[in-house]
This record gives C-alpha cells, structure tokens and sequence, in this order.
C-alpha cells in the first residue's frame, strides 16, 4: 500500500478522565469531515465508550461484536448525523472485559482496518485515559499522537505520566500536546510551556503544542444536545478553535510507505511485547 492510498491515524488520548478528550476527538473528527475529507472516528475508549452518546450517534452494534466474530468492521460503521463524510465505529461501554483487553485483541480491532484503509483519509482514535496496556497499544499503533490536557495539576501530573511512558518505555515520538479549556491563545501556550518544563526537566525532551480550545459555553450546550460543536454553533469560538485545531492536523507530516495496516501494529507494537 502506498503512501498516498495510507490514512492519517491520529490517536488522541490524556493522562486523566474528565478533560474533555472525547469531545476533541469527536470535534476535531466533524471538522476534517468538514474540509472535505473521509474521516473515521473510532471510538477505543473500551469499556468506558462515549463518543457515540456525544455524537448523537444509534447504533446497535459495537467492538465487543468484532472481537466476539460476530460482525465485521464495515457493519459497524454508522454515519454521524450532521456531520457528512465521518463514519464512526462505536465502542463498548460498560462491558468491564474490554476495558482489559489482550494485546492479540487489540491487534485485531486494528488489523480490520487494513481492508478499509483505502476508502479512508483520516481515522481519528479516541483512546482511553491512564497507561493502560490496551491505551499504550493503541497509541504506539497511531501515526500521530495527541495529549489533552487541562489547566489543572492532576491533569498535567497524568499527562506526564502518559508521556514518561509513551517516550522512555515505547520510544514513542510525534506526541504533541493540546489544551483543552483554555480561557485564550495565550493560556493555552502558557500551559503548554508550562508542562514542556516539567517534561524537559525530567525526560529531557519537549513536546510541540498543535493547538488549544477555549472554554466555551457553546460546546457544554452542544453535549447537551448530542452534537459537535460544529454542528450545533459553527460560528462559535470553539467551532473556530476545532477548525483551526483540523487545519494543523492536516499539516502533519505524512507517514511513509506502509505494507497495511497489519504491518504498522506489528511494528509499533514490538516495544511492548518486548517488555
């Protein structure tokens, strides 16, 4: 598979619960959606899933029945109202057994993309919070990794420990950061080179900022409603932010030539194996 026909997979994911990582991923997937491309948004929060309940989406079906064999990746995906060209694939929610799954399980819920992969430009994934072994498995299987972070202290605490994970243990690179909840631009940046010190102090490294959302009353009304922002106030500051936030996104450097999917997960899933 060429380069060109490889979606971009972006994993975005957080330290902690409760800083608004569905509602980026799910924003950030309505609005490459918006600028034309073929997006889906899985949601690889297992056990815990809630981007179908953000998204308005009805779906009978969901992940615990791929793995169970019971249907394919193609019968799960459900279109997202309001939101042409996004697709999204449900994960399960309250099913304790998905939220432990095995390495091999979690292969093979990224294996099944391989047959879709050509019809796909962007797969957004929406992984669970902490350092679990299926969260570092998804993310080390992304091209792209995004970490939503807060300005508050157990949010950037959780992030450093997802990012001390993903680096020193996986030697995990492309990790970026994005600030959720931010009151301005410049709050958001102020955090980033905030967390950037702590991070270049103790690991050496800093991370790259891609974008941060402001705190808008506009996205609280839109959950409320089971819409993206985008669908239900456009021309809100955060509708602007998630534009802004898919603009960047599709910036990032393309990955090279891939022999599927397969392949990649096998590959990015060797330093967990090993250890």
């Amino acid at each position: 598979m060429s380069a060109a026909r490889m979606p971009q997979v972006v994993g975005v994911a957080s330290g902690k619960g409760g800083v608004g990582k569905t509602t980026v991923a799910a924003n950030l997937a309505v609005a490459l959606g918006q600028r034309g491309h073929r997006v889906v948004l899985l949601d690889a929060d297992l056990g815990l899933a809630n981007a179908q309940v953000a998204l308005g989406v009805q779906a009978p079906w969901n992940l615990s029945h791929l793995l169970a064999g019971e249907k394919t990746l193609a019968q799960l995906l459900v279109d997202v109202p309001g939101a042409p060209g996004v697709r999204l694939v449900p994960g399960a929610s309250g099913l304790r057994h998905m939220g432990a799954l095995a390495d091999a399980e979690v292969a093979a819920v990224i294996d099944a993309f391989d047959a879709l992969a050509p019809e796909v430009d962007m797969l957004v994934v929406d992984i669970a919070a902490g350092i679990s072994p299926s969260v570092l498995a998804f993310m080390a299987a992304c091209q792209h990794r995004l970490v939503v972070l807060q300005d508050q202290p157990a949010s950037i605490a959780d992030a450093y420990g997802l990012v001390k994970v993903m680096a020193q243990d996986q030697g995990l690179e492309a990790i970026r950061l994005v600030a959720n909840m931010a009151r301005d631009p410049r709050h958001g940046h102020q955090l980033s080179e905030f967390f950037n010190g702590v991070t270049t102090r103790f690991l050496g490294r800093s991370l790259p900022m891609l974008g941060s959302v402001c705190a808008d009353a506009a996205v609280t009304q839109a959950q409320r409603r089971y819409r993206s922002v985008l669908d239900h106030a456009p021309a809100s500051p955060a509708a602007a932010d998630f534009r802004a936030l898919a603009r960047a996104v599709e910036g990032l450097p393309r990955p090279g030539v891939l022999q599927g999917q397969r392949q990649f997960f096998q590959r990015a899933l060797a330093p967990v194996a090993a250890g």
